[in-house]
């Protein structure tokens, strides 16, 4: 895991609600502020989002595409045996499903609290706490790597952790991760019509952070436009074989944060990246 610089006391930022900015976040600061704010707010996310999630559903993003449908990761009958890595995990359900079809799953994440419910939840397959951009296997481990909406949004530097799931996957072997669509951060985060004007550049990388008094980061979220995203899959050794921007189905009626039917209809909500190492 990537070592933190300074001691650093998550409950201060439980005295007041943090102040929301944008300023710079490295490496460091990203990953210790988010390790905290997950291990704070994992049972609140799976209170009031675990139903939709279920336990053992792979869901791609809020729009509510599943991995039975969309066969990303490839046909679901040839997922039996094998090896694959999942990261930001949460609570494992992607990996509880990956289960069920008869691979061999590892749940990572960052954050042990949400492993904790995982836990809870159960299931026969490892649950690894650590860092994305410091993964602990060998090279060659993986068939198939796959993260929803984990780890990519929340690293300062994402060429750091796809060159360490490169590493980590045998030649052939693909990587599947969604995010927030990079068009939605030029948007209010709002579920209704005040999320469709514009309010800030699109283009405007600088990293959202909330901070406590203190100035110390306890949230950081980072901003990479849809061509910062290929540049990235491609500089780290990657071919990008499709990107999927999921339509809001009708069935859906459900809001997530910013993400609602009114906006999920007329701007998308979710990218979808797939890669595959040669």
């Amino acid at each position: 895991m990537i070592q933190e610089a300074e001691a650093y006391d998550p409950k201060r930022s439980e005295e007041t609600e943090p102040e929301a900015t944008r300023r710079d976040a490295g490496v460091t600061e990203s990953a210790r502020a988010n390790r905290g704010w997950w291990d704070r707010n994992a049972d609140e996310y799976q209170v009031e989002h675990g139903t939709f999630l279920g336990d053992d559903r792979f869901v791609w993003g809020p729009e509510g595409l599943d991995e039975v449908e969309a066969e990303l990761l490839g046909p679901q009958e040839e997922l039996k045996g094998k090896e694959i890595l999942e990261i930001g995990a949460g609570a494992a359900q992607c990996a509880r499903w990956l289960a069920a079809q008869g691979a061999r799953p590892v749940a990572l994440d960052l954050s042990h609290r949400q492993l904790q419910h995982a836990l809870r939840i159960g299931g026969a397959f490892p649950l690894v706490c650590a860092d994305a951009g410091a993964l602990p296997f060998a090279d060659g481990s993986f068939d198939l790597a796959c993260s929803a909406y984990g780890a990519l949004p929340f690293v300062a530097d994402p060429r750091l952790v796809l060159r360490e799931v490169r590493r980590v996957l045998r030649p052939g072997g693909r990587f599947v991760f969604s995010l927030t669509h990079p068009l939605r951060w030029a948007f209010p985060d709002e579920p209704g019509p005040e999320g469709l004007s514009v309010s800030s550049s699109y283009f405007d990388r600088t990293p959202y952070v909330e901070q406590d008094e203190q100035g110390h980061a306890v949230y950081v979220e980072h901003h990479r436009t849809l061509g910062d995203r290929v540049r990235d899959i491609v500089a780290s050794g990657f071919r990008l074989v499709d990107l999927v921007e999921p339509e809001w189905p009708a069935w859906n009626t459900s809001e997530w944060g910013g993400w609602s039917p009114l906006r999920g209809n007329l701007v998308p909500g979710t990218a979808i990246f797939v890669c595959e190492r040669d």
